[in-house]
């Protein structure tokens, strides 16, 4: 307003609110001093419409006339200056803008015009999201941040070039791989004993997340697991890259750390060790618990009796608490206090721990942009990723892909081992768990148990030395069918097998042809072989004594003694729990 209370020109009825504009290419509201754009679209040399040079010269705008009426001028009361009765003001601005959006009426009415913004989304909707590991989960929940903010989380994200460089979403399974450092340095790291470590691969967790999506699995590897470490190609600051050797038989912890290996070095070893080749990582270290346990103010868990861990420093009653910050870290870190003191029963509790942070991001309506803003900082500043998922934007797409996985189909389980007879410190993989569970996973087979509608019949089996099977090789490498006679009769006494050369045509499955009365002698060969039921094709006719069954090996055959099917249990002996399980409890 001017100094007499007149409206400056082209201000008149400029509601504020309007000059604030809602632009869907960044998803911000936008401030715009030219309400509706139309200082974009006069064209210049132009004066306003109304202005003295239009009233006074209608014939030179080429018959765009204005045949408005003149607004009366008005004193600093409001009333016109001839005296004459007040009557309602027309013509200004807010009008003629309502008027082009077919709602003059409501302004004749005197009610205010304002832009209608754009619906919020619910912040159940914003929380609901899944990234198949936890770090990148709550980067997803917070989908709805405005651009600026991507801006700085991408500042908040270490990455390291491992020299693999997949895209952020796949088409095909998933494999993230979760690290968690014991680095002593850094912010919030200090204090924890063994000053001055590199970091080592001290909680590693291989998460699994099927084609479809309908499932995952999270296998948690031991850090003092004995194996191999290949070969590891690690990028220097300078850019040059130097081929870090590989060891055999060490720890598994040393795969990062040691002799400036990278997280790419536990990358290469996780593949070889499981036969699942990885997508991407993220790393965290101990101040990523409590940074993120504060910013979703706190985690549940579970002690089934008193804790007074004096080297993790957590002391817990017997039941249910909420834990957060430095308890959230001791509560991750404690294993002297419980079951028989060693690594893997840390790992159950860290098991307990992550279920327990997924639900409740899950489940979790979050009371504010702000404090979905919250999580995501915390997140984005405690990870270390690969170059694939080394932005914010990257992350979102990654976790978006992996969100359709529902909470009941997560399970954890430990890659089953075995007291390490040569050292009593160390563990060594079980060879006979280990494979069909590895097998399972990579068949992207579900470890989370459905309810089981009753128990089936027992299926009977016929001896050994009654299994009587022709092999052909229809697909496996050289020898196969020789090779899988000699592993029948040497291993399972299986006399009656015999080669049978090649098939007469090649396939892709083993099948295993049998007639409905050697059904026993299929029960046996198909345990044996690892056959799943679609492998198995039964004759409508008997086939009479001294007929041999027909067993043509394909190109999924791997080996004698090798299954040749996935297997769709989890393997008798391998610890697991479901993500959605709230009765579990640290012993």
């Amino acid at each position: 307003m001017d100094a007499q209370g007149r409206g400056r020109a082209g201000d008149d009825n400029v509601d504020p609110a309007d000059q604030w504009v809602f632009d869907p290419n960044t998803g911000n509201y936008e401030l715009r001093l030219d309400p509706a754009g139309q200082a974009a679209d006069r064209p210049a040399g132009r004066k306003a419409p109304g202005s003295r040079r239009d009233r006074k010269n209608p014939a030179d705008r080429g018959g765009d006339s204005d045949t408005r009426p003149l607004p009366t001028q008005r004193d600093r009361r409001g009333e016109a200056r001839d005296g004459g009765a007040r009557e309602p003001r027309t013509g200004g601005r807010a009008e003629r803008r309502a008027a082009s959006r077919g709602t003059t009426s409501a302004m004749a009415s005197g009610a205010a015009s304002r832009r209608r913004p754009k619906p919020k989304k619910s912040g159940k909707k914003k929380a609901l999201y899944w990234t198949s590991g936890v770090l990148g989960f709550v980067l997803v929940a917070a989908a709805t941040t405005a651009y600026v903010i991507y801006q700085q989380l991408d500042g908040n994200i270490k990455k390291v070039d491992v020299g693999i460089n997949n895209d952020a979403v796949s088409d095909g399974p998933v494999n993230l791989l979760v690290i968690g450092t014991d680095a002593r340095d850094g912010k919030g790291n200090t204090g924890y004993g063994d000053a001055g470590s590199v970091g080592h691969a001290d909680t590693t967790i291989l998460m699994h997340i099927s084609k479809d999506r309908t499932n995952a699995t999270a296998l948690s590897i031991p850090r003092d697991l004995i194996t191999d470490i290949p070969n590891c190609p690690t990028k220097q600051k300078d850019g040059a890259v130097k081929n870090v050797p590989g060891e055999q038989q060490v720890r598994f912890n040393t795969s990062l750390g040691q002799e400036g290996r990278d997280p790419g070095c536990t990358w290469r070893t996780v593949e070889k060790l499981t036969g699942l080749k990885i997508n991407h990582f993220m790393m965290a270290d101990f101040n990523a618990v409590k940074e993120l346990s504060d910013a979703v103010d706190g985690v549940e868990v579970c002690a089934a009796k008193n804790i007074n861990d004096p080297k993790s420093h957590l002391h817990l009653t017997a039941g249910r608490h909420t834990v957060k910050g430095e308890q959230a870290l001791a509560f991750v870190r404690t294993r002297h206090a419980i079951g028989y003191g060693s690594d893997l029963d840390r790992i159950k509790m860290q098991q307990q721990f992550i279920g327990s942070l997924i639900r409740k991001l899950k489940s979790s309506a979050f009371s504010s942009p702000s404090k979905l803003l919250d999580v995501a900082q915390a997140a984005t500043k405690a990870l270390t990723v690969d170059t694939g998922i080394g932005t914010a934007s990257k992350l979102m797409d990654f976790g978006g892909d992996l969100k359709k996985v529902n909470l009941n189909k997560i399970t954890f389980a430990t890659v089953p081992v075995l007291d390490n007879p040569q050292d009593p410190a160390t563990v060594i993989l079980d060879k006979a768990k280990a494979a069909p569970l590895f097998r399972m996973v990579q068949a992207d087979h579900a470890l989370a148990k459905g309810k089981k509608k009753g128990a089936k019949a027992p299926v009977r089996k016929a001896p050994a030395e009654l299994v009587r099977v022709d092999v052909f090789n229809g697909g496996g490498p050289f020898g196969a069918a020789q090779e899988t006679v000699d592993w029948l009769q040497n291993s399972k006494a299986a006399r009656l097998s015999t080669n049978a050369g090649n098939a007469p045509q090649k396939v892709a499955k083993t099948v295993l042809e049998y007639a409905p009365d050697q059904a026993d002698q299929a029960a046996t060969l198909a345990d044996w072989m690892g056959l799943s039921k679609s492998a198995l094709k039964k004759s409508a006719q008997n086939a009479g004594d001294r007929v041999p069954m027909k067993l043509t090996l394909g190109k999924d055959f791997q080996g004698a003694g090798e299954p040749i099917d996935a297997p769709t249990e989890t393997p008798d002996g391998v610890q697991n729990v479901n993500a959605d399980d709230k009765n579990v409890c640290a012993k």
